[in-house]
Parts: C-alpha cells; sequence; structure tokens
C-alpha cells in the first residue's frame, strides 16, 4: 500500500488536465512534504486555503486579457487595417494612393506570411515601405512577406537601430535562458495563460528569417510622404532605445510601438536588458497625448478608437510613467537605500485601477530599482552593503540564530500555514545554501513557486516562477 506522501507525488507527477487540479497537486503535496519535515511545529499544516478549489482573482484578470490577442484584422478606417493576434505582436497595413506603407513585421516569417496573404485580399498595391518602431525581434522577424523581392522599398528606422539586443550582448546565454522564463517558452500547455500583452504561445515557423535591414535611418525626426500620404516619425525612447512613434496627420492615426499597450508599462525587463529611459518614456507618451489622435494603434493589444479616450489613456499612462520615476528619485536624494526607494514608491490608486494599467507585463517595484541602479549602481548608501557577507555565510549565521536547520523549518512551515509565500522562498534559500535536507527543501521551493504563480497577475513574473519551479525540479531534485 502506497503511503500518503507517495500517493501525492503520484498525483503531482501525472501532471494535471486543468490549471486548478495542478494546483490542488502541488499543495498536496508541499502540505505533506512539510507534515513530515516538521514534526515538531506546534501548529498543524494546513494546505493553502486561497488557491484550494478556486481560482485567484488575479488569475481570471490575467485569462481576461487574453481577449486582446484573439486573431483579427481590424480595420479602423478606409485606410488603415491592423492584424492582431497572429504572432507576438501587431503589424499594420496603410494604404495610400500609389500603394501601401507597412508599420512593424511580427516576429516569425509564417506568421507574417499569413498576415500578408489577408493584407492582398484588402487591395493588391504594391509594398512601398515598411518602417520599424523598433529593433526588437517580435516586431521585425516577418519584414520579407510583407516587402519581397521589392528592392525599391523603402526600410525605415531609427539610428542606431537594433544596437541593443540580447544577441550582441556579451551574456548573450543567460540572457536567453531568462527571456525563455520571462516568456514562459518551456512552459507545458496547461500551465500557459498569456505574456501579459501577448498570447502564450506564438509561431516558430521560421522566426526571424524574414528580417530585412533598414536603407533609410534618422536621428529625430523625419517627415516623409510614403505612397501619396504624409508620414511624421519621432524618435521616442522608452521600451528601447531605438524606438519611435508615428504619426499620419491626415488619417488622424497614431502608431505607438512598444511604448504603449494596454498594461502598465514594462519599465524593466526580468529577462534582462539594458536601462529603459523612464523619464523618457513618460515624456514620449505626454508628447503622444498632445495629438489630436482618433485611432491609436499599440506594438501589442488592440487599437483604440475615439479621440476622448486615446487622450484619457496616453494621460494616465504619462503621468504613471513621470510618477514613478520622480518618487525615486526624490526618495534616493533623501538618502534612501534601495529597497527603501521601492517600499516608499506609491502609484495612485485612481491610476493602478485604470484598465490599461493593470500589472500584466510591467510592475511598479522593478521600474523603482531599474531607475535607482541607473543612476547610483549597485551601492544603495549603506555602509553595511560595501562588503556584505557571502550568501553561504549570511545563511549559516541565520540558520543559527534561529536555532539551527530545523526551527528554520518550522518557520518555513509557518510561513506557508500563513500563506506568507515570499518569506517562505527567501528562508528555503537560506536552508539551500547550506544543502539542509536539500531534497525537502527543493520540494518545498517549487511548490512555493507555484502558490505564488497562482495568484500572480503579472505574467512575466508567473511565468518565471513556474518556468525556474520546473528547472528545479528537472535538475535539482533526487528521486522520490
Amino acid at each position: 500500500m502506497k503511503t500518503r506522501k507517495n500517493q501525492a507525488v503520484d498525483l503531482y507527477s501525472r501532471g494535471a488536465n486543468s490549471y486548478k487540479t495542478m494546483i490542488r497537486a502541488s499543495i498536496i503535496l508541499l502540505g505533506i512534504v512539510f507534515l513530515q519535515a516538521c514534526q515538531n511545529s506546534p501548529e498543524k499544516n494546513s494546505v493553502i486555503k486561497s488557491e484550494l478549489g478556486q481560482e485567484h482573482p488575479n488569475i481570471t484578470k490575467l485569462k481576461d486579457q487574453s481577449a486582446e490577442f484573439t486573431p483579427e484584422i481590424i480595420k479602423l478606417n478606409e485606410n488603415v487595417y491592423v492584424a492582431v493576434g497572429y504572432d507576438g505582436s501587431n503589424t499594420s497595413m496603410v494604404i495610400g494612393e500609389h500603394g501601401v506603407v507597412i508599420i512593424d513585421a511580427l516576429r516569425a516569417l509564417g506568421a507574417a506570411e499569413t498576415v500578408a496573404e489577408k493584407f492582398r485580399e484588402i487591395t493588391t498595391k504594391p509594398v512601398q515601405a515598411l518602417i520599424y518602431t523598433h529593433g526588437h525581434n517580435d516586431h521585425t522577424g516577418g519584414a520579407s512577406a510583407f516587402v519581397g523581392n521589392g528592392k525599391n522599398a523603402k526600410i525605415i528606422a531609427r539610428k542606431g537601430f537594433k544596437e541593443e539586443l540580447e544577441g550582441k550582448s556579451p551574456v548573450e546565454p543567460i540572457l536567453k535562458k531568462r527571456n525563455a522564463r520571462q516568456f514562459g517558452r518551456n512552459l507545458p500547455a496547461k500551465d500557459i495563460i498569456n505574456r501579459g500583452v501577448a498570447s502564450g504561445s506564438t509561431s516558430t515557423d521560421r522566426v526571424g528569417e524574414g528580417y530585412l535591414e533598414p536603407n533609410i535611418t534618422f536621428k529625430d525626426s523625419i517627415s516623409i510622404t510614403l505612397a501619396g500620404i504624409n508620414f511624421e516619425l519621432f524618435a521616442a525612447n522608452g521600451e528601447t532605445n531605438d524606438a519611435l512613434f508615428v504619426w499620419i496627420p491626415s488619417l488622424e492615426s497614431l502608431f505607438t510601438g512598444d511604448n504603449y499597450y494596454k498594461s502598465f508599462p514594462n519599465l524593466y525587463a526580468i529577462r534582462g536588458s539594458q536601462y529603459r529611459d523612464v523619464k523618457s518614456w513618460g515624456e514620449s507618451i505626454k508628447k503622444m497625448g498632445s495629438l489630436p489622435v482618433q485611432y491609436l494603434i499599440p506594438g501589442h493589444t488592440r487599437p483604440l478608437s475615439g479621440k476622448s479616450i486615446i487622450h484619457n489613456n496616453l494621460n494616465n499612462y504619462s503621468t504613471a510613467i513621470l510618477s514613478v520615476y520622480q518618487q525615486t528619485i526624490d526618495a534616493m536624494n533623501k538618502g534612501y537605500t534601495l529597497q527603501q526607494t521601492v517600499d516608499s514608491v506609491k502609484v495612485a490608486d485612481s491610476l493602478l485601477q485604470q484598465s490599461n494599467l493593470q500589472e500584466f507585463y510591467g510592475s511598479v517595484p522593478w521600474g523603482v530599482r531599474s531607475v535607482f541602479l541607473h543612476y547610483v549602481g549597485w551601492f544603495d548608501g549603506n555602509p553595511t552593503n560595501l562588503y556584505p557577507l557571502s550568501s553561504s555565510s549570511e545563511a549559516k549565521h541565520i540558520i543559527e540564530l534561529a536555532g539551527g536547520g530545523n526551527q528554520v523549518l518550522t518557520q518555513l512551515n509557518q510561513a506557508i500555514n500563513k500563506g506568507d509565500y515570499q518569506w517562505g522562498l527567501q528562508l528555503a534559500d537560506y536552508l539551500l545554501q547550506t544543502d539542509f535536507k536539500r531534497t525537502k527543501v527543493i520540494n518545498a521551493k517549487i511548490a512555493l513557486l507555484r502558490a505564488l504563480a497562482a495568484q500572480q497577475i503579472n505574467a512575466p513574473a508567473r511565468n518565471y516562477y513556474l518556468s525556474f519551479a520546473y528547472e528545479l525540479e528537472k535538475n535539482n531534485l533526487e528521486p522520490h
């Protein structure tokens, strides 16, 4: 006859057919592991009640965000069409008198070919130009599907285009690994919801194989006539330092690239990135908000129509970004440490409650940390941190202070009972630094990561928690 622990492990290892079943399995395993590991605890271990049998409201909100990525060719007016949901980003077609202009080109050549064919069903006019709003691969990889062999097509971008991409970094290997975690690229289908501003899974058909280099670049701004329509392009540092936005006055149409989408902006990417100029980002959005925009086309999520709603959305977006920036600067000038600064910065509830500022993709604390480190580097001003203890030495001291490894396990168990999962995670890391009951502690960390994921509205954080849990399970756990 199987023990209670083996029964739970069997349930866990078979995998769940639904999201809720998976959570229950993880919870059962966590509870049983710690009932056995912490016999000296004065209180019984309870399962993680908030996740058992019901979905956390944040997960429901994140699931609802998936409606933004339903595949569709959206007609905004007789000249502007936007393809949403065919890949991880949007691509747009502007029809002029003499031809068409494409704005952004998706990531996978296969997905781009699908959209290009749908565009040709609308008009057979030739593509005269393609504009890249920035250098991220999900906006550039399918260009040839739209331009074809048209050697005369103008391909337009900012100077310095693509200079900051991970492929040019000396730490490219770890950036790629963290990228996969952030986007949940290796998660099983049962765990996938979405990526906050894109579908949970996107095309892998010839990724990047259609990229074409720009043949026209500009520094600050350019006014150019394409296909008989006047386009105004403006440099706009934000999510990248090669970003631009496109304004077509005659069509009252604004193409924001990735500086605006329906989510709190990703002021820092947890996959790792160069500093994103937060102040310039907010100012760029403010400039966009001064234009008489009737149609707003973001780099991700669905387009907007209507001057009032667009003005309000751009205004609350810029206000939120600039608030994070200024509060961070003010706290730094008061001599706050990094963590004190993070704790002090608060965006007004009236802003965070807006539908376009939910933290599906970006996170306020991540932005604060990015600004702080950009301006003063790693040292936060506290002399204690000039030469801190090594991680293993600190862990040994903390465990000794607590009365030994079993006492820390007891505290870890209590943190689980209280739903204090972050504290439990940090206690687990102390124990792992000393290899104390490693298999049991890794089991606990896996379950804690999944418990945090089960209540996380931020898609990158959720994907990272789950991806890391699977990596621990695959690489570090001994057979049960």
